[in-house]
């Protein structure tokens, strides 16, 4: 066999359960980087939606306008502009309803935390995939690693003089199991630290938010009620 060989040779050359190792981990790298484009697109389009609504919430516009707006736009229906309406709905809803302002509060903090919660659900979807890959990878391709060197150490019972050239073809199939291990699990890792913070900035984007539009009803409520 020569010792110039290429992957493919590597991956040809294995033994089969090496193969079916490396296979696995070569269709959980391109999942993976799959889960990772998409999460990269929909949390950059949160991140974009969230600073475009803040921006035309805290513009002093009238929020019944605004809550118009949204309702005919496809963008109103994720990230703050859904938790705002979701809210402002219940709030419109509950205040002719109930005359306790207290209970009108409490009732539209709980259905922005609805939305709030289905808003996590969708960005943290897939993340835990990417977890799994990059803590499971890298012992799938030591498992190979182990597998493939014990397959040629037995191979070589079998002749008188063991060289150099003999072993090294079958420790190289062998390691390359852990190299596309890690080839799999270091993006995944990386990606998933980088989304799970990213979900949690956001996250605390949209808490803020419910406690900032809490406290504004609030104060409309106190208002209104002052005036009549």
């Amino acid at each position: 066999m020569s010792t110039d060989m290429s992957y493919l040779d590597l991956l040809l050359h294995a033994s089969l359960v090496v193969q079916l190792v490396i296979l696995v981990l070569l269709f959980a790298s391109i999942l993976s980087w799959t889960v990772i484009f998409d999460r990269s697109r929909v949390l950059g389009q949160a991140r974009r939606g969230a600073e475009a609504f803040e921006r035309r919430f805290w513009s002093g516009g009238d929020l019944s306008n605004l809550y118009r707006d949204l309702a005919q736009d496809a963008k109103g229906s994720q990230g703050l502009a859904a938790i705002f309406r979701a809210g402002f709905k219940e709030y419109a809803r509950l205040r002719k309803q109930e005359p306790d302002q207290s209970a009108v509060l409490q009732g539209t903090e709980r259905s922005m935390r609805v939305v709030l919660s289905r808003e996590m659900d969708r960005l943290e979807t897939h993340l835990a995939f990417l977890a799994t890959v990059g803590s499971t990878s890298p012992y799938i391709g030591l498992f190979g690693t182990v597998w493939g060197i014990i397959h040629a150490f037995q191979a070589l019972g079998s002749v008188e003089q063991a060289t150099l050239a003999l072993v090294a073809p079958g420790i190289s199939e062998a390691l390359f199991a852990t190299a596309i291990g890690l080839f799999a699990a270091i993006p995944a890792v990386v990606a998933y630290n980088r989304y799970a913070n990213q979900v949690e900035r956001l996250n605390n984007r949209y808490e803020e938010f419910i406690e900032e539009f809490s406290s504004l009803l609030q104060r409309q409520g106190r208002g209104e009620r002052t005036d009549s």
